[in-house]
């Protein structure tokens, strides 16, 4: 099973997310829901550098069942502009696993928790 977790910070923003495990829900190559939520997390990513101008870090691990954690620094460095982009790519991305976990509850979990 796939597991996103989601951090707000204080200010209800999403500061960073990992999705960890394997969907299983097919042969390896053919599993459209690992396939979905990989798709989804690198576009993401991506987008943060490409749209926003921001470089998240990044660690990932796919030897130990698939591993990816993003963390946004959040800080006085990032403009308005670059904050506001990029938590419509995180929302996008919460909303697009959450879709996902509707329709295939046996392979995805995704929850959101709050940093104190």
């Amino acid at each position: 099973m796939i597991k996103g977790t989601f951090t707000r910070n204080q200010a209800g923003q999403i500061s960073e997310f990992t999705l960890t495990g394997h969907a299983e829900a097919g042969p390896y190559g053919s599993d459209i829901v690992c396939s979905a939520v990989s798709a989804l997390a690198i576009s993401t990513v991506n987008s943060l550098d490409a749209l926003a101008g921001v470089i998240p870090n990044i660690e990932t691990n796919d030897d130990e069942g698939g591993y990816l954690h993003v963390v946004l620094n959040l800080d006085d460095s990032m403009t308005q502009e670059q904050m506001n982009i990029s938590q419509i790519l995180l929302e996008h991305l919460l909303l697009g696993l959450q879709s996902i976990e509707t329709e295939y509850l046996d392979f995805i979990e995704v929850q959101t928790e709050s940093k104190s």
